[in-house]
């Protein structure tokens, strides 16, 4: 589970290419701010405080705008390709409690039954969990996993108690299959 990241942000009132260009030449991200059927809201972010909140999958931001604090999830990072510094982020609100979707990164542990090779469909799976409750991975223990034996959910550790769940209970995202 992730723990909140607390960034200051400051409303913003230009808007385009020249005034999005001047926030990042001051070492700042424009982002918005959206979602609950409210208007969007327009805002600045510190560059490097956003980046290193962003080092966290799915990460949980307490927005600080005008007194008032927000939790919202990264919904869209976009990011230079060439040096890699965000550019623009999509930020969408969350409240405490409520359910959302999101991916995690799948952690395979353990060895598999000799002369078998494990193939991961997915790097992530897709969990349905409370928006402060989000874990930071899911891992999956492949211990003796053989050949046209695909492991069960509960072997695979793919059960979850408490607010998490498979969001596509049909999902697996492992395969064995004989070494050649």
């Amino acid at each position: 589970m992730s723990a909140e990241v607390k960034i200051q942000a400051e409303s913003r009132t230009e808007f385009g290419k020249g005034a999005a260009r001047r926030i990042r030449r001051d070492d700042k991200v424009p982002a918005v701010l959206y979602g609950h059927g409210t208007a969007p809201v327009h805002i600045t972010l510190p560059g490097h405080d956003l980046m290193l909140a962003l080092k966290t999958a799915n990460a949980l931001l307490s927005i600080e705008l005008d007194g008032d604090s927000q939790l919202a999830l990264p919904k869209q990072v976009q990011r230079d390709p060439i040096k890699g510094f965000i550019e623009h982020a999509d930020l969408i609100l969350v409240r405490r409690g409520e359910k959302v979707t999101v991916d995690v990164p799948l952690v395979i542990v353990g060895q598999p039954a000799p002369e078998t090779l494990i193939t991961v469909d997915h790097q992530t799976i897709e969990l349905e969990a409370e928006a402060t409750h989000i874990p930071g991975s899911v891992e999956v223990n492949i211990d003796g996993l053989g050949v046209g034996n695909p492991p069960s959910r509960r072997q695979a550790g793919l059960i979850f108690r408490g607010p998490t769940s498979l969001a596509h209970p049909t999902q697996s995202g492992l395969q064995a299959r004989p070494r050649r």
